[in-house]
Parts: C-alpha cells; structure tokens; sequence
C-alpha cells in the first residue's frame, strides 16, 4: 500500500467506522493492493467471497444471471471510495449466485476475512467497522428491494442519477436498462422526458 493509498483509506476509514490512529495502523500490514482490469472479476458465480474491498478506482456492477433465460440483472454499481463485498456469502462463508464485474480498469486495497475476523476480536473500532458495513449493505438491498416495489422506472432513474451523477458517463446505457428493470427503448423515452423538463 503506498502512502497515497493509505492516506485515502485511512480518510474513509475514520469516516465510516470513526476508526482511531491505532485501528488505522494496526490494520494497514493486512491491505493488499489489487488491480483488476475492464471486465475483470472481483467474485465469481457461485464462489465464496473472501475478502472486503475498498474501490480507489473505478467503478463495478453487481449482478447475476438468471439460469432459466440466461440474462443479466443488474443489482447496484459500486464506485470509488466505496467498500465492496459479497456481504452474506463473505459472513455465511458459502457460495454466492451474484458476480461482481469491473466495468472499468480499477484500483483496490483488500482486506481478507479471516484477517478481518482477527481485527474484530483486537479493536472495538473494528468491531465497528463490521457492524456498520453489515449495516450499509442491508439498507442497500433494502432500499434496492423498496424502489422496485414502489418507484416507477423513471423514479428509479432520477434516483440512480442523483446518487451517481457520472453514471452515464461510466456505465452502458445496456446495463442501466438492467438495472431499472426496462428494456432500451423505455430508457431512451425515459432519458428524453427527463431532459425536457
């Protein structure tokens, strides 16, 4: 980990977690860097996750395939300064259906689970920092699972936009149609409304 690296993850770390200088730096031996190139994978299909990510560059999408039809569904993107994991199948230690696939050439420092588990029995702070991951992922597929269930499409697109507004930039127009749930057309309808307003 270089220091650039290190000052960035620290800076996210006492962010999220409220993590101590001696948490920051009983931990930092235990990050590894990681490069993982455009349409590289962080998880495999029906692999266990073993390791908690924290994105310096670049940006992911979660997503699985549906077995019976073969297509993809996008779940969420995932962009820099952001924590990565499979949360369920990394705390289960079992396998997991989703893939988590670089959409761009990306930069990370990850953590294994055991060496996490470590951390939590040696620091409160890092006991924290499962709790509130744990908790980040919950109310993720929470507010994912309500938006399906209660926004129309172009709700759900304003939303994605405000929460990511270089989304387009970054991310094809293909897999944003997976992830609101419509086919291409009713997106380039939805993108048109949106515009002239």
């Amino acid at each position: 980990m270089s220091p650039s690296q290190q000052t960035i993850l620290h800076h996210h770390l006492h962010q999220f977690a409220q993590l101590t200088e001696t948490d920051l730096y009983l931990a930092d031996p235990l990050w590894q860097s990681r490069i993982i190139p455009r349409q590289g994978l962080f998880t495999f299909s029906h692999s266990v996750c073993r390791h908690v990510g924290f994105v310096l560059n670049g940006i992911f999408r979660v997503y699985y395939i549906d077995p019976k039809t073969e297509q993809e569904h996008n779940l969420y993107f995932v962009a820099e300064h952001t924590f990565l994991t499979s949360l369920k199948s990394l705390l289960t230690q079992t396998t997991c259906p989703y893939l988590i696939e670089a959409l761009e050439d990306t930069e990370l420092l990850v953590i294994e689970h055991d060496r996490l588990r470590e951390l939590y029995t040696q620091s409160h702070g890092w006991e924290r920092f499962g709790r509130l991951l744990a908790e980040h992922y919950f109310l993720l597929n929470q507010t994912r699972s309500e938006s399906l269930l209660t926004q129309s499409a172009e709700e759900r697109y304003v939303d994605l936009l405000t929460r990511q507004p270089d989304i387009l930039n970054r991310v094809s127009l293909g897999h944003i149609a997976s992830y609101l749930g419509i086919k291409g057309p009713s997106l380039s309808r939805i993108r048109a409304q949106v515009a002239h307003r």
